[in-house]
């Protein structure tokens, strides 16, 4: 069977970010053989919305969605020099997230699938961002993948396309919320990572003695927990009252290298497990792949670590573009590309239902 190529609609309102993407991609035997090509990537942000409340409001970031979206698909095309009659095929995020916003992306997906007689792929959001990584670089089956994010934080193996085994997760704050919460009590604004990524460069990461939690946990296995972290934070804060700049910075540093610890720890243990139990025979000496995708993943200092933790232990590591770290429309239009040519497409794709939640892993 010859190589081919495919085009495909995303659309992503799971959060606070309307987007609308299409990517063209190179498919063979039934599987997307490569990297593609981002035709279209429209992203409205909606931080300046929500940043006065310092977080999201669903409500508002509905009402966002159903504002834009239209016109952001319509930009998209544009940009891409394509019709709706070009494409193969229309993937939407169906979940987890905001529901409000998820059922705007999910259902104008539909509509547009039966518009133009089109398949229909509702995709898991964070499947969109397991695969992120494939859209620019060969990163082939399996791979070891750290998700990090506001609203999420875990390791899972990646060994194929509809096949993700979790094996580690956070028990309490995703790392992003962390961040976003930590910000807050040292009055810093939103979000809260940039922020407090840009305080902790002028910083002592010394400066503070923060707890790490559960790296001494025999029992906790490859797990994450930042909410006693952010306690400790706080009380720092509090001992350090009253704050200036030099003093947040030192507080920022502090608490950026105790996540950063914690981060590089538990996917360093990750990848001696995965090496140990991947689904292939892997040489002692092998070199593996190592994805960090979601937001957080565009932390440099943080992206730092890892990338020594994952040399460490002979892995390679691939962490998306910026752009593509946040959430993204490109992400969702791969996930749906993959899944299209796989023919891994629900039976009644009309009645895919919107997820609040919506674990990876089975």
């Amino acid at each position: 069977m010859a190589e081919n190529t495919i085009y495909v609609l995303g659309l992503e309102t799971s959060c606070d970010e309307t987007a609308a993407a299409i990517v063209e991609m190179p498919v063979a035997h039934g599987r997307v053989t490569g990297p593609g090509r981002i035709l279209a990537n429209q992203i409205l942000s909606q931080i300046e919305t929500h940043a006065p409340y310092g977080g999201v409001v669903p409500e508002l970031a509905a009402r966002a969605h159903l504002s834009h979206l239209d016109r952001l698909i319509g930009a998209a095309f544009e940009e891409a020099a394509l019709r709706l009659s070009d494409m193969d095929a229309i993937a939407a995020t169906a979940g987890p997230g905001l529901i409000g916003g998820v059922l705007i992306g999910l259902t104008t997906g539909k509509a547009l699938a039966l518009a133009a007689d089109k398949p229909f792929i509702g995709i898991n959001h964070l499947e969109g961002h397991a695969l992120s990584a494939r859209l620019t670089e060969a990163v082939d089956f399996p791979y070891l993948l750290l998700l990090v994010s506001g609203g999420h934080c875990q390791l899972l193996a990646v060994n194929g396309l509809d096949d993700y085994t979790a094996l580690g997760q956070t028990l309490d704050d995703a790392v992003g919320e962390a961040y976003d919460k930590a910000a807050k009590l040292m009055s810093l604004g939103y979000p809260g990572g940039p922020e407090i990524e840009k305080r902790a460069r002028h910083g002592n990461r010394m400066a503070h003695k923060l707890p790490r939690p559960l790296l001494n946990d025999a029992k906790a296995g490859l797990d994450f927990s930042f909410s006693g972290l952010k306690t400790a934070l706080r009380q720092a804060a509090e001992k350090a009252a009253p704050l200036d700049d030099d003093k947040v910075a030192d507080l920022a540093a502090s608490f950026e290298a105790a996540v950063g610890d914690c981060l590089a720890t538990q996917t360093s243990r990750a990848m001696r497990r995965f090496r140990r139990t991947a689904p292939m025979p892997l040489a002692a000496d092998a070199t593996l792949n190592l994805v960090v995708a979601g937001g957080v993943a565009a932390n440099h200092y943080l992206r730092a670590r890892l990338s020594d933790a994952a040399a460490a232990e002979n892995f390679t590591l691939f962490v998306p573009p910026p752009a593509l770290c946040t959430d993204n429309a490109a992400m969702i239009a791969r996930a749906g590309g993959e899944r299209f040519a796989a023919g891994l497409i629900e039976a009644r794709p009309m009645a895919t239902p919107a997820r609040a939640r919506w674990p990876l892993s089975r």
